[in-house]
């Protein structure tokens, strides 16, 4: 993409990694997914968004080229962090996308540092246990780093190369799993910007936690895709060659955040 700048601030005890791409007035901030990079989540979705104006697009604690600390992974923590580096870099007021993980962080934003915040994007995220999938928290005690998808293993070790980052990242990201906490609904209810919630129709949260959740953001739009965890915006993996979904749900995002 053009204009793309790549930049480290350090921010609440850790070196956050952030690239800038195009330019523009109030800039959309993308928020990956767990066990993900920019590229990983969004190197396919980026190109097709290049027409909206100014992005950022970030890496969380111990995520890819950011460092890790001395402490759990938060979604709270995410979502501070993310502001945090918002004030660094100045911006008074951006929209915000958030996919999976990162949409869980995005509510967190919402909730926590309403000032910056103009529009959101929340995409295949749940904000309680009961979103989730059959079986999603029974099977994740029993992760391992053999049984991560190749391809996340593959997208951190291209720009992070070291094996022992990977272990503490999956590793993080598995315990904040295994000990998910649910957003209380009345802090649900508080966010009070305009909202697009996107989902598959197969995807690892379920479409009637979709629509629970355009029910408890008032004025907010839903939109159900055909596709799984991912691959109506061309997530590394889940991409499905020659598709024209990402082509579609990126003029949505654009339409929605005129």
């Amino acid at each position: 993409m053009e204009n793309k700048s790549a930049n480290y601030a350090s921010v609440n005890g850790i070196n956050m990694y952030y690239e800038i791409h195009c330019d523009g007035n109030i800039p959309l901030v993308l928020i990956h997914g767990g066990g993900s990079t920019i590229e990983s989540t969004f190197g396919n979705l980026l190109p097709l968004l290049k027409n909206y104006g100014k992005l950022i697009a970030v890496e969380l604690q111990a995520h890819g080229r950011t460092s890790d600390r001395d402490a759990p992974e938060t979604f709270e923590q995410d979502a501070d962090d993310v502001a945090a580096l918002l004030n660094y870099l100045k911006v008074q007021k951006a929209n915000f996308l958030g996919f999976s993980n990162g949409g869980t962080t995005t509510m967190q934003i919402a909730i926590r540092h309403k000032e910056l915040v103009n529009k959101i994007i929340i995409i295949s995220a749940s904000f309680n246990r009961a979103g989730f999938i059959g079986g999603f928290f029974e099977n994740m005690p029993h992760a391992t780093l053999d049984n991560m998808p190749a391809q996340l293993k593959k997208d951190y070790l291209k720009v992070a190369p070291n094996k022992n980052g990977l272990l503490v990242m999956f590793n993080k990201d598995k315990e904040r799993m295994i000990n998910f906490k649910d957003i209380d609904e009345n802090l649900i209810r508080s966010i009070s910007f305009p909202t697009l919630i996107i989902s598959g129709d197969q995807d690892v949260t379920t479409v009637d936690h979709a629509v629970l959740l355009s029910k408890l953001i008032s004025g907010s739009r839903l939109l159900i895709v055909p596709g799984t965890h991912g691959s109506f915006i061309g997530e590394s993996c889940s991409t499905v060659p020659g598709s024209k979904t990402p082509d579609a749900v990126a003029t949505i995002i654009r339409e929605f955040l005129v």
